[in-house]
């Protein structure tokens, strides 16, 4: 039995727990949510392109459906592209759809590029909580997705990527029978996440999840994952820690990173010790990249560093890409514990709030 589980939850003043516990659920209604909410759309263009505009934990949803669509025959013809900016690219018109995702609805970021979107394209969804974004978005006449307020948007990913997921098989973007195919592999990864929450939640030596925080405490973990499938799993792992654990993290993406960071692994010396090293894989990465990851392994190990290799076993694409996810939520949520930390305040982000403000 892991020593002290129930204390170290008592730093979890917002009950980030039960939101990590009740993230199937999300799911489920995010489905629901996106089944059911009015969206019209021009017709004459065959949806092929997409925008989205969204920051943080709002845009963290299109990373997803970017990366997993890159992956799925029938979906792999659509182009999709993330906006974390104030501005647009120059080439979006109205053969573009552009989705403004902002959980808040207050994204200042979000705000001034859909401003500059409506000039340039009448398809156009808002997918928020409320605030300006939907007031704005009716206002326009544009279609909005509302999904739930009161969450951290770093703890809304159910809401951001799902409806996002479903927007695209309502308006038939998807090809063949893909649609069919991913309503059933969403069935299949809420039912593997249920069984995950027990496992990941529980106080025993078979909770995965707190067995890595505590190899990561007092140290700062460097993620490897593969460009080509798990890139975006290796941004929410570090995300997640720096917002939730206020612990440094850092990543790279194979094969790019064997050609420059790898060699940077020697210097400072006496600072390589700090740092502990989580390689995610995939079982269905290119077998080059396999060899790659089996070489940068063995230069870790004789480094003397700590090695987690993760991998998911589960059947599809998408129960792959969110076991890895959930996984890496709850190291986060457990190291947040073990540092003394408090999971939900975001202190730091918040003073630079206060900063731009009175700027």
């Amino acid at each position: 039995m892991i020593e002290n589980f129930d204390d170290l939850r008592k730093f979890d003043s917002a009950s980030m727990f039960q939101v990590l516990l009740d993230f199937p659920q999300q799911i489920k209604e995010a489905i629901e949510i996106a089944r059911n909410c009015e969206i019209y759309y021009n017709i004459d263009i065959l949806p092929t392109k997409f925008l989205i505009l969204g920051m943080g934990g709002s845009a963290i949803g299109g990373d997803l459906l970017r990366s997993f669509c890159k992956q799925m025959p029938g979906a792999n013809h659509l182009q999709i592209f993330i906006n974390r900016n104030y501005e647009i690219p120059n080439y979006i018109d109205e053969s573009w759809y552009v989705v403004a995702s902002s959980y808040s609805g207050g994204t200042e970021e979000t705000i001034s590029a859909y401003n500059l979107a409506k000039s340039r394209t009448k398809n156009i969804l808002a997918i928020t909580s409320g605030g300006k974004l939907e007031e704005l978005a009716r206002k326009d006449g544009y279609p909005v997705i509302n999904i739930p307020s009161g969450f951290m948007p770093r703890c809304a990913l159910g809401y951001s990527f799902f409806t996002l997921l479903l927007f695209l098989i309502r308006i038939n973007a998807t090809k063949n029978n893909i649609s069919k195919i991913i309503l059933n592999n969403i069935e299949t990864t809420i039912e593997l996440l249920i069984n995950k929450s027990k496992i990941y939640s529980e106080n025993t030596n078979r909770n995965l999840s707190f067995s890595i925080a505590k190899q990561i405490k007092g140290k700062i973990p460097v993620i490897y994952s593969s460009e080509n499938t798990l890139d975006v799993v290796n941004l929410r792992w570090r995300g997640q820690i720096q917002e939730n654990s206020k612990n440094l993290a850092f990543g790279g993406l194979l094969p790019e990173m064997n050609h420059n960071e790898i060699n940077s692994w020697i210097e400072p010396s006496l600072l390589i010790n700090h740092f502990v090293f989580i390689l995610l894989r995939d079982k269905d990465e290119n077998p080059q990249i396999s060899k790659r990851f089996k070489a940068i392994k063995q230069i870790f190990s004789d480094m003397g560093n700590v090695v987690i290799e993760l991998q998911s076993d589960a059947d599809s694409l998408l129960e792959r890409i969110f076991d890895l996810i959930y996984l890496g939520d709850w190291v986060s949520y457990w190291l947040a514990l073990l540092n003394g930390q408090d999971p939900t305040p975001i202190p730091l982000i918040s003073k630079m709030k206060d900063i731009l403000s009175k700027s």
